[in-house]
């Protein structure tokens, strides 16, 4: 073999950012008891992942840290199995089961190989049809919880997160809120029991199945949901107005650096400027060599990193800038925080800038569909927000009709300096602003 072939042509090929992104158009049925079951088919995987989504987020709860104990606990023994039997059952079919929470809604997902696809809804159907909470090992959950979050809660970036959405929102607004780590102590069964008869019904969900999900097996889904009860809270009352703050400080003993967040409340996903605002996060702080990393990072030295975005509940959402520094720098790098919005309300955003930009957003989707899970990911991102696949399809279409003008309208019209909330949790800053720290105690 020849090294000094010069033949060959090493030319980089041309990078291609298409307008428009494909996403398949998941397939609707709904059962007889009215869950709407969403089907993304692609047997040539040889796995099939099941997606139950329900509405029991913790925004849903009555009782603090209800909604997480419950979908925590949801596989810690049923009335036919304990614990130990149902992770044991689980491995012996190799099949994956998980669950998440945020504000508004909960998922509990079970992967498998296609042929144990049956053999897994019945191990589906102890956890979500018949779980029963066992007093001990809610306990262990609660001791262990509650332990996780006072550890937490001495990290500044965490408590700083906490702190922001109590400025922005107000301590008594479901979005706001933040419990005393005890109140762990006094959950009971009764409540995470009644909190799943509530909300884990046919009423409050919807599924998502991808992979090699065949007509046999979807007809097996179907039956499946067939026994889920029915009923439950199905609506919430009105939310308070959000109780916005214009700064709030903490103060942490120990502390060697800062967590700084300026934001503010805006919309949701559905909202005709939700996209625009993406974009203009996404120049702030959404990428690596975006303008907050440049100016903290790369040119101060200031902190690793730092970044901007726009974060969706269902009647809600938030603009939020983020970093942490050395304590000696706060309130440097926070005026440098607002000089850099401030940039985006005066000046456009050079073409060069906002086509990087584009680029890198189309990419992070691209990412993000490769493959029939991410695929149901962001369906189920779709679904909560109201929309089908053809919003992701088009998504490139609406940042690409995003302008340096766009940009800077949108700022001024959004990031009005009088209208952000800074938070800042770090060392004492030589006693100042002492009756913020008192406010966020």
């Amino acid at each position: 073999m020849k090294r000094n072939d010069t033949s060959f042509d090493r030319t980089r090929p041309a990078v291609r950012i298409p307008k428009r992104i494909a996403v398949p158009t998941a397939e609707r049925h709904v059962t007889a008891g009215g869950v709407s079951v969403y089907t993304l088919p692609a047997p040539e995987y040889g796995v099939a992942r099941v997606s139950f989504v329900f509405r029991a987020g913790s925004s849903w709860q009555q009782v603090p840290f209800c909604a997480s104990a419950t979908v925590n606990n949801l596989a810690e023994g049923s009335r036919n199995m304990t614990s130990l039997q149902i992770a044991e059952r689980l491995d012996y079919y190799g099949s994956y089961f998980d669950v998440s929470i945020d504000r508004d809604w909960s998922v509990v997902t079970f992967v498998c190989l296609s042929k144990y696809f049956d053999r897994t809804l019945e191990i589906a159907r102890e956890i979500l049809l018949d779980p029963q909470f066992p007093e001990e090992e809610l306990a262990v959950y609660c001791a262990k919880s509650r332990q996780a979050l006072l550890v937490n809660r001495t990290k500044v970036d965490f408590m700083a997160r906490e702190l922001f959405a109590r400025s922005i929102y107000g301590a008594d607004h479901p979005y706001g809120t933040s419990s005393d780590a005890a109140l762990y102590d006094t959950l009971r069964r009764e409540e995470v029991a009644a909190f799943f008869r509530d909300h884990y019904t046919a009423d409050n969900c919807f599924v998502v199945a991808s992979g090699d999900v065949s007509a046999a097996r979807i007809r097996t889904l179907e039956a499946f949901l067939g026994e889920m009860a029915t009923g439950g809270v199905t609506e919430r009352g009105p939310f308070p107005e959000p109780a916005a703050t214009a700064h709030a400080e903490r103060s942490v003993e120990g502390a060697v650096q800062s967590a700084l967040r300026v934001g503010r409340t805006l919309f949701p996903r559905s909202h005709a400027d939700y996209v625009g605002m993406q974009v203009v996060a996404t120049v702030l702080g959404g990428y690596f060599g975006s303008r907050l990393v440049q100016n903290l990072r790369e040119e101060r030295g200031y902190t690793y990193g730092a970044y901007a975005a726009m974060v969706n509940f269902d009647r809600s959402g938030y603009f939020a800038a983020a970093t942490e520094v050395g304590a000696p720098v706060t309130d440097d790098a926070l005026e440098q925080m607002m000089y850099e919005i401030g940039r985006l309300r005066e000046e456009l955003v050079p073409e060069a800038e906002l086509g990087m930009v584009r680029n890198i957003m189309a990419g992070e989707v691209m990412r993000i569909l490769d493959g029939p899970f991410g695929i149901a990911d962001v369906t189920i991102e779709n679904i909560q927000n109201g929309f089908d696949n053809s919003y992701t399809a088009g998504f490139m279409e609406q940042v690409r009709a995003v302008t340096p003008e766009r940009i800077r309208t949108l700022a001024r019209r959004y990031l009005v300096p009088e209208e952000l909330t800074t938070v800042v949790v770090g060392p004492d800053r030589a006693g100042r602003n002492k009756e913020h720290n008192e406010q966020a105690k």
